[in-house]
């Protein structure tokens, strides 16, 4: 689906379109840290927040005249809500993932979406060291037999992580931070990573994913979501592991069988898990969750909290919300997840064009001979592309016409067009 995009929330001054920023309507979900919400409202953005997640119906309403979307893990941004959205132009995933916003249809439509990639590591990090302690040294099952009231002083099945080995799942950012910190408390690290990665310090780069299960005392899921990750750790790869080891997923929940984990640990086979994500999870704070695993004593379960520190979120917060500020006003687009990224400083007393393209030859071309077509002066001008899309920001001096925009959006390429200043 194509959009053309006249001057968004704007207004007339001096007979030209320019952004009324007061005008800039922002819809923030799933309790987003108010650190997000400072920075857009600095900017005199108009923001409204939500404490969940919305279905798709829900999404689709609340959008109407809004044009940033923040959002976490919970609220899918289906090809649906993009093409029902309005006036929608960018969209903040404040977390890491962004499987749960049809990506290609963002694209589509030109809507640019950013997320944080590297805020809240640290604290999926930490989570996950402080889990593979925990489970070490059975401290789950010691915290309730002494809040039944029972005294089990005993050092069976108890043990030191230096010296075990830590395998990885997945050794992108998270992966490669819980390897260092893991090799500092004296644990081995192995990895598996269908990419070709970089092995940091001593860690163990797996040839197969067999070889680091067989190996491993401890195997930990750090991979994305994406479709084909679905169902990726089953019964077939648990009985691959060694008896006694521990499992933990703080990744994505669709990425693992519940039902054969359950199995794994009922017969004894592994003597423990932490898990963080599942493949289905309540909207908000109080819901039911419903799980397999619930009830059994050597699981940790966490409501998806790997990310959820105070730090982390401050960070996430102020990350993405200065991403989409920038990009309303300035139309740099550094960072995005989906669309080339191209940051030019601004000039004063320029008129800044964006223009969003289908990527074939001769763009820039067809831009420039517009503009000397109507004796508008290029002032300066950044083009990227990325696969399918071109993105293209032109700095233009006062004194064009609106035909120049109208030969602008009637380009057979032109996907968006917006002017910013």
């Amino acid at each position: 689906m194509r959009k053309y995009e006249t001057p968004m929330a704007s207004t007339e001054q001096n007979g030209r379109n320019v952004i009324d920023q007061a005008k800039v309507r922002v819809l923030l979900l799933e309790s987003i840290h108010p650190d997000a919400v400072a920075r857009l409202e600095e900017d005199g953005f108009h923001v409204e927040c939500a404490p969940t997640a919305l279905d798709e119906a829900e999404l689709i309403e609340r959008l109407a005249g809004v044009h940033l979307l923040g959002i976490r893990s919970k609220s899918q941004v289906t090809s649906r809500v993009l093409d029902a959205a309005d006036s929608l132009v960018g969209i903040g995933a404040f977390c890491i993932g962004t499987d749960q916003i049809d990506l290609p249809h963002a694209s589509a439509n030109g809507v640019a979406v950013f997320n944080a990639p590297f805020s809240n590591t640290r604290s999926v990090v930490e989570l996950a060291i402080a889990e593979i302690i925990a489970l070490t040294r059975r401290l789950t099952e010691k915290n309730t037999l002494m809040h039944s009231g029972v005294w089990d002083k005993s050092a069976d099945g108890a043990h030191e992580i230096r010296g075990r080995r830590l395998g990885i799942v997945g050794y992108g950012n998270i992966g490669t931070q819980l390897s260092v910190l893991a090799e500092n408390l004296g644990m081995s690290v192995s990895f598996y990573d269908t990419a070709d990665k970089l092995a940091l310090s001593n860690a163990h780069r797996c040839a197969s994913l067999d070889e680091l299960l067989e190996s491993s005392d401890v195997v930990t899921l750090h991979v994305d979501g994406r479709p084909g990750n679905a169902g990726f750790f089953g019964a077939e790869q648990f009985a691959k592991m060694r008896p006694g080891a521990l499992f933990l997923n703080l990744s994505r929940g669709i990425v693992v069988d519940h039902l054969a984990l359950r199995d794994a640990l009922k017969s004894g086979h592994l003597a423990g898990a932490a898990v963080d994500v599942f493949p289905s999870e309540p909207k908000g704070r109080g819901d039911e969750f419903v799980s397999e695993l619930r009830g059994l004593p050597n699981v940790i379960l966490t409501p998806h909290i790997g990310g959820s520190t105070e730090e982390a979120q401050s960070d996430i917060g102020g990350f993405v919300a200065n991403k989409l500020a920038k990009f309303v006003t300035e139309g740099n687009t550094t960072l995005s997840v989906n669309l080339p990224g191209v940051a030019l400083p601004e000039s004063p007393g320029l008129h800044r064009i964006v223009h969003v393209h289908i990527n074939t030859p001769g763009v820039l071309a067809q831009v420039n001979r517009i503009m000397a077509e109507h004796n508008v002066n290029v002032e300066a001008q950044m083009l990227s592309t990325r696969g399918e899309y071109g993105y293209l920001i032109t700095d233009i001096a006062a004194g064009y016409s609106e035909d120049v925009l109208n030969q602008l959006r009637s380009m057979e390429q032109t996907v968006r067009l917006r002017v910013l200043n």
